[in-house]
């Protein structure tokens, strides 16, 4: 067991598609998903090519929430994993308590409240009357009469709507893609290098009390998620079948668009976060990935990555400064010799 400050606190800085899947019991490279439109076995997104004097990586765009009922399965993923010499895991961020083992389990107590609203608030205290309403009606839509919510944060409370509100339309947030490609990788005896920004905190009991009492203006993040599940839950869908289906310029073309980054700046711009250097959390996970590549590449002839969508597609991005490092990138649709 290795405890950490707040499990539930990564949550709030990286979006779930940075966070790695546990290891798979399972022994196939077929993972089963529920399902909403599509169903049945699907073969997901086409892979980057990465070259370089002679060496190439190829990547695996990650996306979640994805079907339920659906199975992926992809020999070109498969046939990928199994020529490589290296799997880089989806990069990860992870805080860790700098104490002894005893010390961290006398933090656990401290950790229980930590996600409640100070000084016994509640949430109709802490958000504007008119989102409030909102949040009644979408919280016996989607989450029932459980009462405990009304304690949380703005931030928590938007979390625990949209877990069940994704649930509600056959979502799954934890794919399971990348237990998949890890069992892959473990049945070829192919070693899975873990890409994670790690942050180790000093004084970890001084850290919760300080972000308990931290106002985190996450009222934006709030209303922002109401909107979102209110007005346009159904994207969601058209997002995890575009990835099912491999239309990777659509999932694109969609991300680009995306509306969720509200929360990420509610808790990354705050002066707890700034003090245990966990804001701009994409640029240090990219930059982190970056060198891992450069590593990986040097000392490998093949190596296969795992990276959420969102990361490739962003303008600026991570394929763009690999470019710029004088790697040739190519997209999915443009590989004529894939795996």
């Amino acid at each position: 067991m290795r405890p950490r400050i707040a499990a539930f606190l990564v949550a709030l800085w990286i979006p779930a598609a940075f966070c790695q899947d546990a290891p798979a019991p399972a022994t196939t490279s077929a993972v089963m998903l529920e399902s909403v439109t599509v169903s049945g076995e699907q073969p997901g997104p086409g892979l980057w090519k990465v070259t370089k004097d002679g060496h190439v990586m190829w990547i695996l765009g990650t996306y979640g929430p994805l079907p339920a009922r659906m199975q992926w399965q992809s020999k070109e993923v498969s046939d990928a994993v199994a020529g490589s010499q290296v799997v880089l895991g989806s990069p990860s961020m992870s805080i860790k308590p700098k104490t002894n083992f005893f010390g961290k389990m006398f933090l656990l107590p401290s950790l229980i409240h930590v996600r409640n609203l100070p000084e016994g608030a509640t949430l109709k205290d802490a958000v504007p009357a008119a989102d409030y309403a909102l949040w009644l009606t979408l919280k016996q839509k989607y989450i029932g009469r459980d009462s405990s919510v009304e304690s949380y944060r703005p931030l928590f409370a938007a979390f625990e709507l949209y877990g069940d509100a994704i649930k509600s339309i056959g979502l799954k947030q934890m794919s399971g893609v990348e237990k998949s490609v890890t069992q892959m990788a473990k049945d070829r005896n192919v070693p899975v290098q873990p890409v994670r920004y790690t942050v180790e905190v000093e004084e970890p009991r001084k850290v919760i009390k300080a972000f308990k009492a931290a106002d985190l203006e996450d009222a934006a993040c709030f209303h922002q998620t109401l909107e979102n599940v209110d007005k346009r839950l159904n994207t969601l869908t058209e997002r995890a079948n575009a990835w099912a289906t491999g239309d990777v310029p659509a999932l694109s073309a969609m991300l680009a668009q995306d509306r969720w980054e509200t929360c990420l700046n509610a808790v990354g711009e705050a002066g707890v976060a700034k003090q245990l250097g966990l804001n701009d959390v994409v640029g240090r996970l990219e930059s982190t990935w970056l060198d891992a590549v450069t590593t990986a590449m040097s000392t490998h002839k093949q190596t296969f990555a795992m990276v959420p969508m969102s990361l490739l597609v962003r303008p600026h991005g991570p394929l763009e400064k690999l470019a710029q490092r004088g790697y040739t990138v190519t997209a999915p649709d443009d590989v004529e010799d894939s795996p």
